[in-house]
């Protein structure tokens, strides 16, 4: 890839990423939100962090696997998430069983 491609491919995905935050921020501020959509936004981030951390739990340099410790803390995680609805419980307590197996050596 030539300078030119890498900058042109850098430039256009800024104009992108402004253009898709500009349509909520820009196009909807100072409008009420119709229920639906709120109601609709408010399933992103439950949907986005299962996304996010479901291939980091299973996949290792490209090979799907069940390491035990990952399996763990993921399912520690999940138990806290659920039983909180607190996302930076659940995140904490993944991660704090996370590293708590990994001193022990699992």
């Amino acid at each position: 890839m030539t300078s030119f491609e890498i900058w042109t491919l850098i430039l256009g995905l800024g104009v992108v990423t402004y253009l898709i935050r500009f349509s909520f921020l820009g196009l909807l501020a100072g409008r009420e939100v119709p229920a639906g959509l709120r109601r609709a936004l408010g399933f992103v981030p439950v949907t986005v962090l299962p996304a996010l951390t479901l291939p980091m739990v299973l996949v290792e340099d490209g090979v799907m696997t069940a390491e035990p410790g990952r399996v763990i803390a993921a399912t520690a995680g999940l138990a806290v998430g659920i039983a909180t609805r607190h996302m930076i419980a659940a995140l904490a307590t993944a991660m704090l069983v996370f590293f708590a197996l990994r001193a022990l050596g699992l």
